[in-house]
């Protein structure tokens, strides 16, 4: 039986193998790019329609405000591969297929509903006075909006951004149909196994190292989320 403490027998040849070219033909360093390129944007760019769509929800006074917000509510119960022939039609009469801008357009659409609820059901519980004193002081939405609203929802906005993070990250279908020419690690990872179940260790390298942004993200936004949380009490 071999016995773990013996460093002798460790290596890291599996990562190096994962990270650079190996007998699947698989290059995890390119797939862990093209993970991140998708992923940022498709975590972002919610985030900040969804701030706005929230605030103009909970603060602003409009005809047809509560329609509209079950509406998008509703969308909730729509999966994505109800849309896929649809997405297809589109992106190919647009000629953006297996491009990163179809990738985006879809995690985007799909992840805007989630977005739009969970940030004004947190708008909604803020303290009206603040936003009153801003509006008597004579401050703008933006300014409201940027100034007050934004560093008190830092909770709800770390707790989406982790979650729509994750979602991007370890999405395997939309990559599979949009994506095509760009492998992300997903489809890296299920690469690396082979057709016929071979290359364990391989998987378990590149598994890990899918694992570490993650990783880093979660534990960056949590500093943020404590932070969120007390800045946004109001004092006497």
């Amino acid at each position: 039986i071999a016995n773990p403490l013996d460093f002798t027998q460790w290596t890291l040849s599996n990562y190096a193998n994962v990270l650079g070219d190996n007998q699947a033909g698989v290059n995890m360093g390119a797939a862990f790019i093209n993970s991140f390129v998708v992923t940022v944007p498709a975590t972002i760019i919610p985030i900040l329609i969804a701030a706005f769509a929230a605030y103009a929800f909970t603060f602003m006074e409009w005809k047809g405000r509560d329609i509209v917000f079950v509406v998008i509510v509703g969308l909730l119960v729509v999966p994505l591969q109800v849309a896929l022939v649809p997405l297809l039609k589109i992106y190919a009469s647009l000629h953006i297929n297996n491009t990163f801008l179809a990738v985006w357009l879809a995690h985007i659409g799909f992840g805007m509903p989630l977005a739009v609820y969970i940030l004004r059901n947190y708008m909604s519980s803020l303290p009206k006075a603040v936003i009153e004193s801003a509006k008597i002081d004579g401050a703008s939405h933006f300014t409201t909006f940027w100034r007050l609203i934004i560093p008190m929802s830092y909770p709800a906005l770390a707790s989406f951004a982790i979650f729509q993070f994750l979602w991007v990250w370890n999405d395997l279908f939309v990559a599979l149909i949009f994506l095509q020419g760009e492998p992300v690690m997903t489809v890296a990872l299920k690469a690396l196994m082979g057709q016929q179940g071979q290359g364990y260790a391989l998987l378990t390298a590149g598994t890990f190292v899918t694992m570490l942004l993650p990783l880093v993200v979660f534990v960056s936004l949590q500093r943020y989320f404590i932070r969120g949380m007390t800045s946004g009490a109001v004092k006497g």
